[in-house]
């Protein structure tokens, strides 16, 4: 009798199934009441679902999809109520200092209890958070940081002078043995070992350890142990694959933690979210204890009057999570590109050890402590050494997802187009910087385009910090990290790659997921620059 009474439910579900997911996203399509069909989909069911965008996703080259796509077609509808941008007059209109455009849904989705600097999408909200902590992090605090990051670099140098091994004759292959430097991991230790002294004045010790295990902390104050990067990639890993169906994406999360390969990614995310939590509940009780540290910490509690703030605990352990995450995985990964393109690239690389060989003499290293240390001051004006970090972060940039935009209620034009109210748009920074209008040889190396007019022309195209309001307010610290520590390691360092034609794994999240980079390293001799090379 059960199964006789329960039939006409199950067909009822599967009727409303059907309905929900086939035949209402084919009406919504037809009716058109954005006027979006109007352009070219990434895939013949994207103007009526998000499962094909969900498919690249999970290919992990998103938006090297996207660049090839953009060839074509300027505007492309990647979803039901997404367009995707690759003409670069797009970028005023979409993340310009005058935009009307607010972070989309996305931001809201994945952001936590409180919404921290990067994820707010309230303009006042945010003007108000950036005021708070733009004091510290504008570029004439650069010299109070500076110490920190050098500490780290120092600490760095002491792992790969343990690590060198003896010079090799050009053309020649390393002994497998002699790549035993995983770059990769160990800049990583660098970038979340400054700023946690930037940000906290804690010391993790990374690099003095060599991993990073660290402790997280539950809602009851109870501790665990876990693997810091392990749980910031797979946390971001996760939401990269599934919040594109904006409407659907909570209940999606939560049931595909059934399903090992994202329940394993859930629990990482779990451990991720303890760690920013005991993080600042250390600092705060130092602060209690009335110690005044320099730090991003003691701006959030106090202004520079001394004044206290009186943010709500949630949103100072947002503010900890953000800067432990964008502030050490971005900086990061432009570390590794950019010695990975120089050593594919052996003549900018002779290039730019001339040049810091020619702006630091043989004394400089005792005059900066004898540690190997090359100081800010003397490198940072240094045109082929920006240049080259430079080219790296537009050839590869450590962001490459389009960062999402919505449009506002009353519209908006956009490539002199109108757009109506609540369509998200973006451009990838990927797919703009493989423009071949403003980037000849968009796929090469070639450092040389930011040289002079040139390289202040491309400025406006250039979107590894994002640009506008919503710009990225850490890039003057990530700069001075990258300039030190490669003008340093360049400087004392000769660095092989395993083979010639060796390639470095890349997984798109939201950043770039970078495998493991093994190099082979030895102390050079200044006078042969050549002792810097990528030929194996």
């Amino acid at each position: 009798m059960s199964a006789i009474v329960s039939a006409p439910y199950a067909t009822a579900l599967c009727l409303s199934v059907f309905f929900y997911f086939i035949i209402y996203p084919i009406v919504v399509y037809f009716r058109d009441a954005k006027g979006l069909r109007r352009y070219p989909n990434m895939h013949p069911l994207s103007s009526i679902s998000s499962i094909p965008f969900m498919i690249v996703a999970h290919g992990g080259a998103r938006s090297t999809y996207l660049s090839k796509l953009h060839q074509k077609h300027a505007v492309i509808r990647t979803s039901p109520n997404t367009l995707s941008y690759g003409d670069l007059r797009a970028i005023k209109d979409i993340y310009g200092h005058n935009t009307a455009c607010t972070k989309d849904t996305s931001y809201v989705l994945t952001a936590g209890s409180h919404y921290h600097l990067a994820d707010v999408v309230d303009k006042h909200d945010h003007a108000r958070k950036r005021k708070l902590l733009s004091s510290a992090y504008a570029i004439k605090n650069l010299e109070h940081w500076e110490h920190k990051v050098a500490d780290k670099t120092a600490r760095l140098i002491v792992h790969l002078d343990k690590c060198c091994t003896s010079p090799f004759p050009l053309g020649t292959i390393p002994n497998p043995g002699d790549v035993n430097v995983d770059y990769r991991a160990w800049t990583n230790f660098f970038t979340l070992d400054a700023i946690a002294d930037i940000g906290l004045s804690e010391k993790l010790g990374f690099l003095d350890q060599g991993n990073d295990r660290v402790t997280g902390r539950r809602i009851d104050g109870t501790t665990y142990q876990c693997n810091f990067r392990d749980c910031l990639y797979q946390n971001a890993r996760k939401q990269s694959l599934l919040v594109w169906p904006y409407q659907w994406y909570p209940f999606i999360n939560k049931i595909s933690n059934v399903i090992p390969f994202y329940g394993r990614m859930g629990s990482f995310a779990r451990d991720w979210e303890g760690i920013p939590l005991e993080l600042a509940h250390r600092r705060l009780e130092r602060y209690r204890r009335g110690e005044k540290l320099d730090d991003f910490f003691q701006a959030l509690m106090e202004d520079k009057g001394g004044n206290p703030n009186n943010l709500e605990w949630g949103e100072i352990v947002a503010e900890v999570s953000i800067m432990m995450n964008a502030g050490s995985a971005t900086t990061a990964i432009a570390m590794t590109n950019v010695l990975y393109q120089l050593l594919k690239n052996p003549t900018m690389m002779t290039k730019l050890v001339e040049e810091l060989d020619g702006a630091l003499e043989d004394d400089d290293d005792e005059d900066d402590g004898g540690d190997g240390v090359v100081s800010y001051d003397k490198v940072k004006h240094l045109p082929y050494l920006r240049a080259c970090l430079d080219e790296s972060l537009r050839l590869f940039p450590p962001t490459p997802h389009g960062l999402p935009r919505e449009t506002p209620p009353g519209g908006i034009n956009i490539l002199g187009d109108y757009i109506p109210g609540g369509v998200s748009v973006a451009i990838s920074a990927f797919v703009a910087h493989r423009n071949e209008v403003q980037f000849p040889q968009a796929d090469k190396y070639i450092p040389e385009r930011w040289l002079g007019e040139q390289g202040k022309a491309l400025q406006p195209y250039f979107l590894a910090f994002s640009a506008g309001a919503r710009g990225c307010i850490g890039r003057n610290i990530s700069y001075l990290e990258q300039t030190v520590v490669l003008a340093s390691v360049l400087r004392r360092y000769g660095f092989a790659l395993s083979r010639p034609d060796w390639e470095i794994e890349r997984l798109e999240t939201m950043n770039w997921l970078l495998g493991e980079m093994p190099v082979k390293v030895w102390r050079r001799e200044r006078s042969t620059v050549s002792s810097c090379r990528g030929d194996g």
